[in-house]
């Protein structure tokens, strides 16, 4: 069990910020979240939530560690190579940091399961790499009023936005990408520079700790990275009222 004391030694640098202090900091440690996609940039969102003090990290990845990886996929290691993605990342974490929770899905999650893991957490991190998934976690961020943080990172190309169904003015993904049928370019294919997941992971990882301390910033815009070039620029991004995943709240 954390102690004051603790507390206040191990996360002294956050508890110093007036937007944090220890009740924001009570208020990381109590909050559950559920990073799907143990990849390049999950690797950097689960290290910086586990690192801040997230009471529980749900991670689910079905992909198991391969050479390839190592380039970006930070939370793995050369020894993990031929683990589970989940198994290896919470070997990572739990040595970040012993007191946060860690559950593993090692399989491809179906709607109702993912459905009910929307509902029992405080937020979803959305590092996937395809199109499928990230509109069904996106339906089920809508049906369970659940905040969502998206990523995603190619070549030299970077995004990251946030969904909060619980403000009326907030999109959903589904209004950055209202055709369902797109189809992801993979980073197999089209390559991807290291750094540029940690980029956007830690991005990610930030917006999250915003949002668990009530003040996310991300919902209604999108942010776009080019890293050959090292600019940002920002994208406002309206609900669309006859959206047919959010139109209707």
């Amino acid at each position: 069990m954390t102690t004051d004391s603790d507390l206040l030694k191990r996360y002294s640098r956050q508890i110093k910020l007036a937007q944090v202090g220890e009740a924001g900091q009570r208020a990381i440690q109590k909050a559950s979240v559920l990073i799907v996609g143990m990849g390049g940039l999950g690797s950097p969102v689960s290290m910086y939530l586990a690192a801040a003090g997230v009471g529980k990290l749900s991670i689910a990845d079905f992909d198991i560690v391969d050479e390839s990886n190592l380039q970006r996929q930070i939370v793995h290691s050369v020894s993990d190579i031929g683990l589970l993605k989940t198994e290896s990342a919470a070997r990572t974490l739990k040595a970040i940091n012993p007191g946060v929770d860690i559950a593993t899905y090692d399989f491809t999650l179906e709607t109702e399961e993912i459905n009910e893991l929307a509902e029992s957490h405080s937020l979803i991190v959305d590092c996937t790499d395809n199109f499928p998934t990230r509109f069904q976690l996106n339906r089920a961020s809508q049906a369970s009023r659940t905040p969502m943080v998206s990523g995603a990172a190619i070549r030299w190309e970077g995004q990251v936005t946030a969904f909060d169904p619980k403000r009326p003015e907030s999109p959903c993904y589904q209004c950055l990408y209202p055709n369902t049928d797109i189809e992801a370019a993979t980073c197999a294919a089209e390559g991807v520079i290291s750094p540029l997941v940690g980029v956007i992971g830690t991005m990610q990882a930030l917006e999250s700790i915003n949002i668990l301390l009530g003040r996310g910033q991300l919902h209604g815009t999108v942010w776009l990275f080019d890293g050959q070039f090292m600019e940002w620029q920002k994208m406002t991004l309206p609900r669309n009222p006859n959206c047919p995943a959010c139109g209707g709240h």
